[in-house]
């Protein structure tokens, strides 16, 4: 009976740790709607009001984001990539005061195969939904036009998941979500080609 209850003990911490963990990432995932697609979701990356998110989710030169509050802000899309399926948006306007909070970066090169992650996104209009997954692999993928880095992930998203957060146990991000290939799998952009992706595109406006 001991052994049991310290089972149940040991399940109840790491359901109070996920969840807190989940607290911490769902303020900085946002939805965003782009103005010729259904909308998916974004991450927060910076106090600047710099937004993370698909190519497929916005596509065009606009588009609209979605703290929570009910009210759409505008958003500007500054950098888009087709082959990274990423793009970043820029917030003219990133009130209310507060709103804005940054997810911390991981290093999606530490991930070890099995590692718990999560992820945030909006799937089927469901807001900051959390899905527990375990990283299953990395590296290049064939694709139209070359190839691609992915993360590979055992998880079960839906439509609206894409452009939100995959985070490790620390509540960092380790990739942006953006494609299912099976049933349970998935693929993400790993964080540290959309860091270095954003760092081109900041570097550029910060230098207009």
């Amino acid at each position: 009976m001991a052994a049991i209850l310290d089972q149940l003990a040991t399940t109840s911490q790491i359901s109070d740790e996920l969840a807190a963990l989940a607290r911490r990432v769902r303020p900085s995932v946002v939805v965003v709607r782009g103005t010729t697609s259904g909308g998916g979701a974004g991450v927060v990356w910076d106090r600047r009001g710099i937004v993370v998110t698909n190519y497929h989710v916005a596509p065009g030169r606009a588009a609209e984001v979605d703290f929570g509050d009910g009210e759409r802000r505008p958003a500007r899309v500054v950098g888009q990539s087709r082959e990274l399926d990423l793009a970043v948006l820029r917030l003219d306007d990133p009130s209310p005061p507060g709103a804005l909070v940054p997810v911390a970066v991981g290093d999606s090169s530490a991930l070890q195969v099995g590692e718990l992650v999560i992820a945030v996104g909006n799937p089927l209009g469901e807001r900051n939904a959390v899905t527990l997954g375990i990283f299953s692999g990395q590296g290049k993928v064939s694709w139209p036009n070359g190839s691609r880095e992915v993360v590979q992930v055992g998880i079960t998203l839906r439509p609206g998941n894409s452009g939100g957060a995959l985070v490790d146990t620390r509540g960092r991000v380790v990739g942006i979500p953006h494609m299912v290939v099976g049933a349970g799998q998935a693929l993400a952009i790993p964080s540290n080609a959309v860091q270095r992706f954003v760092k081109s595109i900041v570097g550029d406006l910060s230098a207009n």
